[in-house]
């Protein structure tokens, strides 16, 4: 793993610089994000030095100069979806030829991908995978000014590069990353292959992050890693996750603190001790569960059973009675009986998740089980997964219900999506909580409120502003 050095940092400050001298009108950037929480903190780094380069933020792609798109791969579904997007920009590109356009992120960390990209999008300017984001402003600058299309795919393990400018989509919430990069290769995941091993960042870089997000009023903390269980193993000092929550948790000020994700393997009581002690903490706990058969699991490379889950999350409730606990499952694994789905549900059923998020298994190039016998058909995990949320919303709608008549500490986070009549925040349990916008000032949006609970449905909370 390598440290990306102060040295090399203030060399993209000075592309950055150079970026910005070779404007001659004003120009706009336009980030389009897939994927997951890494990839929007990703994303927010990528804004920050477009910013620093000189760039102002557009509405739209139409409105833009530059455009990048941050691309995921966990799932085929999100690759193609990335690549529809970035056809649509062809017509762009013939429009306006000066635009640039980029592809960033996961995707392009895939030899096959980038064949394709370099084939079939020649309107394309620049690629670069995560283990180069901290060099973007130098791959601009580039091909600025040059014009010639640029491929740096790293393949390395990845870096760590701290001090690069963000730009924060909230003032309210932050994602942090702890770490990047995972070990744990689990059968289905093309993780490990393109973000790199795992790889912690300072303890003291991690506390004056969260410190200077708190002075300038941020409200909630996400502390991010593909398993925030193994941050500090490759440290030199003995600080581990749970150490490192319990140092943000003796903070001052009005925040809490949120992670993910964690992997059962590893998460331990050291930690749920530290949330069940803890000023800040949400009790809120997301625990990827992924299936309910001991053998699946063992295929998957999981390295726990059901029974050693379930006691995890026993003890998570014995010492945090009013834990919400959420997870994720995949549906239709090579060579998934249905026996074997239905020990799922059985244990779906016995542990009651408040919330889950459930993925049909999608085969990606390069893991091993991608190349496992017994691939189920389309047809047959898609029966499943409805009868998966079928069950899991009855269980989600119930534990809501429970919720009515409740007092909830709730941090607003704007309007709804659905209704602008509403605004949405997150309770403690991160469950969606609705509000009439009538009862709120706009003063109040980014900030806690306290809010009556009068009505459950199976994914949101509906209240009222508690006198």
């Amino acid at each position: 793993m390598k440290r990306i050095t102060a040295t090399e940092i203030a060399t993209q400050y000075e592309y950055m610089d150079k970026v910005r001298a070779l404007a001659g009108h004003e120009r706009r950037y336009f980030v389009r994000t897939f994927g997951c929480q890494q990839n929007e903190a990703d994303s927010e780094q990528i804004a920050g030095m477009c910013e620093h380069m000189g760039y102002l933020p557009a509405i739209s792609p139409d409105d833009a100069d530059l455009i990048i798109v941050n691309t995921c791969a966990v799932r085929e579904h999100a690759e193609l979806r990335a690549l529809s997007v970035t056809g649509q920009y062809k017509k762009l590109k013939a429009r306006k030829p000066e635009l640039v356009i980029c592809i960033c992120g996961c995707m392009v960390t895939q030899d096959s991908r980038v064949s394709d990209i370099k084939r079939s999008y020649p309107y394309v300017d620049l690629l670069f995978g995560t283990g180069m984001l901290h060099r973007f402003p130098e791959l601009l600058y580039e091909e600025l000014t040059t014009r010639r299309r640029r491929f740096a795919v790293d393949d390395t393990d990845g870096c760590i590069a701290e001090g690069l400018p963000k730009k924060r989509e909230s003032r309210s919430k932050a994602w942090v990353s702890v770490m990047y990069g995972c070990n744990n290769f689990c059968t289905y995941c093309v993780v490990p292959y393109v973000r790199g091993r795992e790889r912690s960042r300072n303890p003291s870089d991690i506390l004056d992050e969260v410190r200077g997000l708190v002075a300038d009023g941020c409200r909630e903390i996400t502390l991010l890693g593909q398993n925030v269980n193994s941050y500090g193993r490759d440290l030199d000092d003995s600080c581990d996750f749970a150490d490192l929550v319990s140092e943000i948790d003796q903070i001052d000020g009005d925040f809490i603190i949120r992670f993910m994700t964690s992997h059962p393997k590893d998460a331990n009581r050291k930690l749920i001790d530290i949330m069940a002690s803890s000023k800040k903490c949400a009790r809120q706990f997301h625990l990827p569960l992924q299936s309910g058969s001991e053998r699946v699991l063992s295929a998957m490379n999981r390295r726990y059973t059901p029974d050693e889950y379930l006691k995890l999350i026993e003890y998570m409730r014995e010492v945090m009675p009013n834990i919400a606990i959420s997870s994720d499952i995949i549906v239709g694994f090579p060579g998934e009986s249905d026996d074997e789905f239905n020990e799922t549900l059985e244990l779906l059923s016995k542990i009651r998740f408040d919330m889950i998020f459930s993925f049909i298994y999608s085969p990606r190039v390069g893991t091993p089980a991608a190349k496992m016998e017994n691939q189920i058909p389309e047809e047959i995990k898609s029966a499943r997964m409805s009868r998966l949320l079928e069950l899991q919303n009855q269980i989600s709608y119930e534990k809501n219900l429970c919720e009515v008549g409740k007092v909830e500490r709730v941090l607003l986070e704007g309007e709804s999506r659905g209704d602008s009549n509403m605004l949405t925040g997150r309770a403690d349990s991160n469950k969606l909580v609705h509000i009439p916008r009538d009862e709120v000032s706009e003063r109040q949006i980014g900030e806690f409120v306290r809010v009556k609970i009068t009505r459950a449905e199976p994914f949101a909370l509906i209240g009222e502003l508690e006198n």
